[in-house]
């Protein structure tokens, strides 16, 4: 049993994170929001779990570090620097970052690293992402880890191959390029589909999410994996035991 603290517990996430810590047998060790301690929060708790905002996560690292807790990372809508202070608090203290906690997104995105790596550029990738009118970030968190794991079977850096937003006049599509798109409407949790289209014939994997129980789940899964670990970052292809992949 280890006792939990959510940072970002207000929203809809933080409600379903802490029903998840009591459906997973464990301690809810306490929940804040913007303008909360999230260092006496720390101190509090064995393992960390934030789903705030980017803005947030250098003061809610630095609260882990400080008090020497791991931490699940599930913000989305970080940028390049981000990463850099991810990596920095890695090492002092266990980190999981991941755009998506859901344990079945996290087979698929596997399932697409293979799929690209096995495919060649004749093989066009699209990702396709429909998410609840609420979500101001675009693509998700998601897309782009599916993103990530297309560009890693290919051997390249999605920053240099992907292409977002197309709109008027854009010319043929450019080979081995890889396309996002962005669907908001509704209450949808979140859908994501991974098309592979060649001459002929297509390949689509696809994961819906019905609520969001499927990421609280993912994410206390994960915090009672990171529990055990060195300092370092993590990624949930290797709470599932797939291997050494990095965001």
């Amino acid at each position: 049993m280890a006792r939990i603290g959510i940072i970002g517990s207000a929203g809809r996430m933080g409600q379903a994170l802490q029903a998840a810590v009591v459906a997973a047998g464990h301690d809810l060790a306490g929940g804040i929001d913007r303008d909360g301690d999230a260092a006496a929060l720390a101190q509090a708790s064995d393992v960390l779990v934030d789903f705030s905002a980017p803005a947030a996560l250098e003061f809610n690292l630095d609260a882990a570090i400080h008090a020497g807790k791991p931490i699940v990372v599930g913000t989305t809508g970080l940028e390049e620097r981000h990463h850099w202070l991810i990596d920095a608090a890695a090492v002092s203290i266990p980190v999981l970052q991941t755009g998506n906690t859901s344990l079945g997104v996290t087979l698929l995105a596997h399932l697409v690293q293979e799929a690209a790596a096995r495919l060649g550029e004749d093989w066009d990738i699209e990702i396709v992402e429909t998410h609840h009118r609420m979500k101001v970030d675009a693509p998700s968190g998601t897309a782009l880890l599916l993103g990530e794991a297309a560009a890693r079977g290919r051997q390249v850096g999605l920053k240099d191959v992907a292409v977002r937003g197309r709109d008027g006049i854009t010319g043929q599509r450019e080979a081995g390029t890889i396309g996002f798109a962005a669907l908001r409407g509704g209450s949808v949790a979140g859908d994501h589909t991974v098309h592979f289209l060649a001459d002929n014939e297509r390949l689509s994997l696809s994961h819906m999410a019905e609520n969001r129980g499927i990421f609280a789940k993912g994410a206390i899964r994960a915090a009672d994996w990171l529990l055990a670990r060195e300092p370092g970052r993590y990624t949930m292809p290797q709470v599932l035991g797939l291997g050494e992949e990095r965001p």
